[in-house]
């Protein structure tokens, strides 16, 4: 059996909010369900956050009316600059990568750089897009 090929996609966004504001935003789940792993097409349905080190997440995003569930361990809070966690969606596989937030700040607001390791090879070109959707919520969100 041979170990699927991974790789690690780190991905970049200014956001004209202080890092405070940015990283809270992904520990609120009232302000993480109107972004976070949000789609177009979808209505997150739940949004359970148990923000501390050893604590899980489960966002819910309902897709033609099912739910689609991504979860995962925080391992490192370090507010407002780092946030590290594991990151699955058991509907498509039982693995689990690593996702890595780190956040500065910069005039006028700061900067948010995402590390995703354990991304799936075939997976490479959309995972950047994914995460830039979600971006794009949370700059909607912090205006």
């Amino acid at each position: 059996m041979t170990t699927p090929k991974t790789v690690t996609v780190k991905v970049s966004r200014r956001f004209k909010a202080s890092p405070e504001r940015v990283f809270d935003a992904w520990l609120d789940p009232a302000k993480a369900r109107l972004f976070l792993f949000a789609t177009p097409a979808g209505e997150v349905v739940r949004a359970d956050i148990d923000a501390r080190v050893g604590g899980r997440f489960l966002i819910a995003d309902r897709r033609d009316g099912e739910d689609v569930e991504h979860t995962g361990e925080y391992l490192e809070i370090e507010r407002p600059r780092r946030l590290v966690f594991t990151f699955g969606v058991p509907k498509f596989s039982k693995d689990y990568s690593r996702v890595s937030i780190d956040i500065v700040a910069m005039d006028g607001g700061s900067e948010l750089t995402l590390t995703h390791e354990g991304v799936l090879a075939e997976y490479a070109d959309k995972t950047p897009e994914g995460w830039g959707m979600i971006f794009d919520g949370l700059t909607r969100l912090l205006g």
